[in-house]
């Protein structure tokens, strides 16, 4: 009886663990990976920053994945865990006032416009800069 019951266990503790990191991978599909390679073509990383202006302008590409525009320079922040329900035209409030600068760490919720029914929020990582090849 114990050993079924410590198999059981087992068995439900990987298949958490598999779904815990499966929402990584969702939502990222071939449309998704195509508007990565195209704003990025001809452009080479750079090492990650902190911060960068607000007036950058934002592109969602995914749930996993925001480009920002400033300036020639494309910026890709890929938020922890995700911003879910943002590449299904919700939108992106800013909790930070009196600021000039998108930062890691930073907290945003996630909203429907219309109704002001929210998903949750998401927080961003380092942004990572992608400049012009040459």
């Amino acid at each position: 009886m114990n050993l079924r019951i410590s198999t059981l266990v087992t068995a439900i503790t990987a298949a958490l663990l598999v779904s815990s990191t499966a929402p990584a991978e969702q939502g990222r599909g071939t449309k998704s990976a195509e508007a990565l390679a195209k704003a990025l073509a001809g452009r080479t990383p750079g090492a990650p920053v902190s911060c960068i202006s607000e007036r950058s302008r934002m592109q969602v590409v995914d749930d996993w994945t925001i480009l920002f525009r400033d300036r020639g320079v494309v910026y890709v922040q890929k938020p922890y865990g995700g911003c879910h329900g943002l590449s299904n035209n919700m939108s992106l409030i800013r909790n930070g006032f009196g600021t000039t600068r998108l930062c890691k760490g930073d907290i945003n919720r996630i909203v429907e416009l219309r109704t002001g029914f929210g998903t949750g929020a998401c927080t961003y990582s380092e942004f990572v800069p992608y400049h012009k090849a040459g």
